[in-house]
């Protein structure tokens, strides 16, 4: 077996939605059921809300992790999302969680980045 690089995926958000990004346990109603519908294992999950402000969550996964820290008082959001391609090709469902992620924010992507590694 030879080593296949997954792919990591980081996005900078714009979007009018303030409320999403101070709602974590929102966005994480949204993600939770996502992960195993992509066939992706939580191992672990740690989230902080700050008060009056935004949130940051890191969901680890069997597959690697998904990032997500949000500024509502500037509108703006970082998401980090890499899978491993061990025992199968996760490019789609990198492209996939992130796509459902702009959607869910009404975002606008203003800046993006692939790595394969």
């Amino acid at each position: 077996m030879t080593y296949q690089p997954g792919l990591h995926r980081l996005l900078s958000l714009n979007t009018p939605r303030e409320d999403l990004l101070r709602d974590m346990n929102a966005w994480l109603t949204f993600i939770r059921p996502l992960l195993p519908a992509n066939g992706l294992q939580v191992v672990g999950e740690a989230a902080h809300q700050f008060e009056g402000a935004g949130f940051t969550v890191a969901i680890c996964l069997a597959e690697s992790h998904i990032c997500i820290h949000t500024w509502p008082e500037f509108g703006f959001l970082t998401l980090d999302i890499y899978l491993c391609n061990y025992s199968n090709r996760n490019e789609e469902k990198v492209r996939a969680l992130s796509n459902q992620n702009v959607v869910y924010f009404g975002a606008e992507i203003t800046q993006q980045q692939e790595l394969f590694r």
